[in-house]
């Protein structure tokens, strides 16, 4: 197993290597040349990861990616970029064209005094070049010239100043936290029974869109993600495709414009220096030289990892000593490592509810992750042993780079005892209390997500779905029971989560989550097999409703298949017979699987056609879709919006608005069927109806449309999302068109 584990380490690159940064580089230039500067400036990222510190290329790195980022019109940070390169020991001959861009970045800002310095400094370092007659020198005074001519232009002629787009700033949330639930709202309550463990109810009425819960993760780990091709990019030796790791802040979870690298691996990126800091500070020293280990491990391993080294060793010593106390068999990993007893226990706090401190207050603190239920005794045997290696494997990995004294908070001076061979009892203690966190993680981490583009990513019309970004410890979030029909929303901005209801909450009633398996997404029995990962078997009211009637589930009936002579419905399991007695055709069910499986892939097909700008044949190939799938799929069938869907984006990209609104119109009808007219998946597709009538120039659909997106969006987003944000924008846009337009659309 170990030679195993040390054959997949080598396959997960996290050192930092020179040939890499090299072929970055080249590569990088490359592209920046052909003017793909957003591949080139994520190349110049992997430059930095990848140059050995102190190398005098890093400055080069990041001279050469604040130019990618000017073009872009990242002004800020590609000032960022320029101070970083200043810092890193920029070569003095080189200096003025970087000062130069600096100016033109200040300018473009509004800040013509810092400008007018930058230049000032431009200019008495090219005074100091002894060839002024070089093109280059020229070039640069020619450039010179321009930028003085314009500071002058702009001090003449002040802008106006602008005023704030909408009134975001002023729907501040209304917000009374609760004295005993940390982030919590004081409309809840923490109850406790043993058919429901902990959980969370409403002590007074709670309206759609009330924010219950803000909370900031305990620990978050990003996921390296799907790995996305840069354009104009070729398959090589190494690889030049881009993850969410490229892309987001390794601690925060910010999207990323210009890195900042770790010292000592290639794999860790921040937003800022204060983020890489922090992040070496509190954990980052220990997992950077395990960098390849914990990406082949996984990650649940590499949470539990950092939730020991967040809470620090005294903290975990007292709460594993804790769990031990009443053991009669400390030798047993099944009781060390068992769960708590459902019953109340004092020892957790005054109330008895386990996780509560000594005041009966709830906190999102370690003690709180810790009380979380591992369900030690449902794992199956294959599973802990495997979960134990993977703990042992990193334990023995810090033990050998000499980080044991890192771990547990002590001088390097200081020893461990521990016998040969073996791991010392600190360490053993910090691998219980990991084993005890990745059993934890089957059924209390959470998906930190991120609403990212999808398609083709060049039209006026942006298509966003839901990406997995993060998984994270929430304590108090992982209070909220499973429902298939939940009554909250969750929301989240970087490493915080937010929860809002998503319907009237009377009180006394119960807040529920959902955990993945919605009514609106699947039936009753798939449902309750994906549950079972929970170790429970859900009996909320969406699953009694659907298993006491006997019924076929909404979902079931609506992506049903339809009789190809008749159109009625087909029924029955292997042989599908038509519903209409006055037809009486059958056909199996895998045949017309069959059919169902060839129309998803040559939708898939068309879509590749949209990418490489073939949009006439898209719309060809989705239309001859559309008319197959009239002929076995339900007219509401989920795939029949699908196609709809895709036509709008394919007639949006040739600029066809009003063609493109029809064929969303008839998409949102099928998503409300499936999700419901107030869900989120109708609310982010009247977003998409909005932009389309906004660039169409329907200016009294479009507010109506808007008006209607803003409604179910703040519910289940709050008011400062983004979506809420460009809904305003453009609803100011259209409000300032003069009084003649808005009369004539």
């Amino acid at each position: 197993e170990a030679a195993a584990l040390r054959r997949l380490c080598r396959r997960a690159r996290a050192d930092k290597e020179p040939a890499a940064a090299r072929f970055y580089r080249e590569e990088g230039n490359r592209l920046f040349g052909r003017r793909h500067y957003g591949a080139a400036a994520k190349l110049y990222s992997q430059v930095a990861s990848h140059e050995l510190p102190g190398s005098p290329e890093v400055s080069v790195c990041f001279a050469n990616r604040s130019a990618a980022l000017f073009h872009l019109g990242h002004f800020e940070v590609c000032l960022e970029d320029i101070a970083r390169a200043e810092s890193h020991g920029y070569p003095d001959r080189l200096l003025p064209k970087v000062l130069l861009r600096k100016a033109e970045c200040l300018l473009c800002l509004g800040r013509l005094q810092d400008a007018a310095d930058s230049l000032g400094v431009a200019e008495n370092k090219m005074a100091m070049d002894g060839i002024v007659t070089s093109p280059t020198h020229q070039t640069l005074l020619k450039k010179l010239s321009q930028l003085k001519s314009k500071i002058r232009e702009k001090e003449s002629c002040p802008e106006p100043a602008r005023e704030a787009c909408g009134d975001i700033q002023s729907k501040l949330e209304i917000w009374e936290e609760s004295d005993s639930i940390s982030g919590a709202s004081s409309s809840l309550s923490l109850n406790f029974d043993r058919e429901r463990g902990r959980h969370l109810v409403a002590s007074q009425d709670i309206l759609p869109g009330q924010s219950l819960l803000k909370e900031e993760a305990f620990v978050s780990v990003l996921c390296p993600g799907e790995s996305h091709l840069l354009q104009d990019s070729s398959e090589t030796a190494w690889d030049t495709r881009v993850t969410n790791a490229d892309l987001y802040c390794h601690r925060c979870l910010r999207q990323l414009l210009a890195s900042v690298p770790c010292r000592g691996c290639s794999y860790a990126k921040y937003c800022s220096q204060n983020c890489a800091d922090v992040a070496w500070e509190q954990y980052h020293r220990t997992e950077c030289s395990l960098g390849a280990l914990l990406l082949t491990l996984g990650v649940f391993c590499h949470v539990a990892l950092r939730t020991v080294l967040l809470a620090g060793f005294a903290e975990v010593s007292r709460l594993v000593e804790w769990s031990h106390d009443g053991d009669k068999d400390l030798h047993n990993p099944e009781a060390r490592c068992k769960h708590l007893s459902e019953a109340p226990d004092t020892r957790a706090g005054t109330r008895g509810i386990p996780g509560c401190n000594d005041d009966g207050q709830y906190h999102s603190s370690y003690q709180a992750v810790f009380h979380l239920l591992p369900h030690a005794e449902k794992h199956s045997p294959e599973h802990k042993f495997l979960c134990m290696l993977s703990v042992v494997a990193i334990c023995k990995q810090l033990q050998e780079a000499g980080l044991e004294a890192t771990v547990l908070n002590q001088e390097s001076s200081e020893k461990c005892e521990k016998t040969s061979g073996e791991l010392s009892p600190e360490l053993k203690t910090m691998a219980e209390a990991m084993l005890r966190h990745v059993l934890q993680l089957q059924c209390n981490a959470q998906a930190i997500t991120v609403m990212q583009e999808s398609g083709s990513g060049d039209g006026a019309v942006v298509n966003k779905k839901p990406v997995r970004l993060a998984t994270a410890f929430f304590p108090v979030l992982s209070l909220l029971n499973h429902s298939c029909c939940p009554n909250i929303s969750v929301s989240f901005s970087g490493t915080a989560a937010t929860v809002r209801a998503s319907q009237p909450i009377p009180s006394g009633q119960e807040i529920f989550h959902c955990y993945g398996p919605h009514r609106c997404r699947m039936g009753v029995a798939e449902r309750q097999q994906l549950l079972s990962q929970y170790f429970f078997e859900c009996r909320c009211q969406a699953c009694l409703d659907e298993l006491e009637s006997g019924v076929k589930s909404v979902v079931s009936v609506r992506n049903s298949f339809c009789c190809p002579s008749c159109r009625a419905p087909m029924q029955g399991e292997d042989e599908l017979c038509c519903s209409n007695e006055a037809c009486a055709i059958s056909v199996s069910r895998e045949s017309l699987s069959h059919r169902l499986q060839d129309l998803q892939q040559q939708m898939k097909t068309a879509l590749e056609l949209l990418r490489a700008r073939e949009a006439d044949q898209a719309i060809k190939m989705l239309l001859k879709c559309q008319m197959d799938a009239g002929n076995f799929l339900s007219p509401e069938h989920l795939l029949m919006g699908e196609m709809e869907d895709h036509l709008a984006q394919v007639y949006a990209t040739l600029g066809k608005w009003q063609e493109a609104a029809r064929h969303l119109e008839r998409s949102i009808e099928i998503v409300k069927m499936h999700h419901g007219p107030s869900s989120i998946e109708t609310g982010h597709e009247l977003f998409k109806l909005a932009q389309i009538l906004f660039n169409g120039f329907a200016v009294s659909e479009a507010l109506s449309t808007i008006q209607r997106a803003e409604e179910i969006l703040s519910v289940h987003c709050g008011p400062q999302s983004t979506q809420i944000q460009e809904l305003e924008e453009m609803k100011t846009c259209l409000s300032e068109l003069p009084r003649s337009i808005l009369q004539r659309t």
